[in-house]
């Protein structure tokens, strides 16, 4: 259970620095635009659907791929929650290397379980508050060879108010920003 602890301790950073990564893919990109602010993600690069980061929260440096989702459903439909994002990060100062989570854009229900599907095949995530992460962590290597090889990812979760979500990630680009961030956290 320590890389659950660890994922959770973590968790308060990861969606501090995935937030000001998505300000920073939101915004227009002007050639030459200077370094981000101390703390705030530093585009490295735009490979197709996916952007490649670093940061140095606490000065801790973190280098990640993130992603917004293609498509976006809820049942009921119309339900409304924050922004959902995938994002893969390496922290060395912790040992950590490409560690896969999502943030889902609201609480999920209590013990419960999401799904992440590549193609035909399926990964069990377990959730805490509006982040998931693989339960089984010797299958995360497996799962980033299946994203890097497939061409969407779909996740789905339950919110504690009883909203199913679907939402479908494109894969393209994935491998050129996860090199990216691991040429930058060497």
């Amino acid at each position: 259970m320590v890389r659950i602890e660890c994922r959770a301790a973590a968790w308060p950073i990861v969606v501090a620095v995935t937030l000001g990564a998505f300000a920073v893919l939101s915004a227009p990109s002007p050639a030459g635009a200077a370094p981000a602010a101390e703390g705030q993600p530093t585009l490295l690069g735009t490979y197709g659907d996916w952007g490649s980061y670093t940061a140095n929260p606490g000065g801790k440096k973190v280098c990640f791929a993130l992603a917004k989702p293609k498509t976006s459903k809820t049942e009921p439909a119309g339900r409304k929650r924050d922004p959902a994002y995938i994002f893969i990060s390496t922290r060395p100062s912790e040992k950590v290397k490409n560690e896969i989570s999502v943030i889902i854009g609201y609480p999920f229900k209590s013990s419960s379980a999401a799904t992440a599907e590549i193609g035909t095949t399926k990964f069990a995530m377990y959730t805490q508050n509006d982040g998931a992460w693989i339960k089984n962590v010797a299958e995360e290597t497996r799962m980033l060879d299946a994203m890097r090889k497939g061409s969407d990812l779909t996740v789905k979760g339950v919110s504690g108010r009883g909203t199913s979500s679907t939402d479908q990630f494109s894969l393209k680009g994935i491998a050129q920003a996860l090199d990216r961030a691991e040429q930058e956290c060497k």
